[in-house]
């Protein structure tokens, strides 16, 4: 377990803090913090930062909305980074990306795939996002505003259209199709407030079980 006391401050006062997703394990952000930022991160489980620029505490998602729950805080073995491993709300960027470092400066075959691996929590985070602020114009607000039923009867849309393009044997029109799928699946959880992990637990123990 962390403990505060050993945690070594620079001489401005200041800790790095190294933001990452708790389920897909992507670096969120990089930002700082100061003791009292510390301290209310662990008290509230709610990522607090020192603002080097402001010279303030800030509260991430305090105007945004985009919050981050922590669930895992870790020190480095030199005791002068912290590791915060969270649930987003939203995305962690304030150019609305999902991740702070979506600047690509080289990426191998082998990062790509990574990022593929992982792209349905980031796409969680961005309708639990739509599901939270309703934004106008989208789509996804639309399908929550309409309510249960409307999201159903997509999911059923989708299903049949997969139906469809198995037996037609076209394999673009399929992945495409499974894409829509996934996505209004995904939807559906969110509004029955069923985390993707908990989808994904019960596929590592069927997985473990050798069903």
């Amino acid at each position: 377990m962390i403990q505060l006391e050993r945690v070594k401050f620079d001489e401005r006062g200041l800790v790095p803090a190294i933001v990452q997703n708790a389920v897909t394990k992507e670096v969120l952000t990089l930002a700082y913090m100061n003791r009292e930022s510390l301290a209310k991160t662990v008290d509230t489980r709610e990522t607090w930062f020192w603002s080097r620029s402001r010279q303030e505490l800030w509260h991430k998602g305090a105007t945004s909305g985009n919050t981050q729950k922590v669930v895992g805080m870790r020190y480095d073995c030199d005791q002068d980074a912290i590791l915060l491993l969270v649930e987003p709300n939203g995305p962690a960027c304030h150019k609305g990306e999902v991740s702070c470092f979506h600047d690509v400066i080289l990426e191998t075959r082998e990062m790509d795939n990574s990022f593929h691996a992982s792209i349905l929590a980031q796409l969680e985070t961005v309708i639990a996002s739509r599901a939270d602020k309703r934004p106008k114009d989208s789509y996804t607000t639309y399908l929550f505003t309409e309510g249960v039923d409307k999201i159903l009867k997509k999911v059923g849309e989708e299903a049949a259209e997969v139906i469809i393009a198995a037996k037609n044997r076209d394999k673009g029109e399929l992945t495409w199709e499974v894409a829509d799928l996934l996505f209004h699946v995904m939807v559906l959880l969110r509004e029955q407030d069923v985390n993707l992990e908990e989808v994904l637990a019960v596929l590592t123990e069927r997985h473990g079980s050798g069903k």
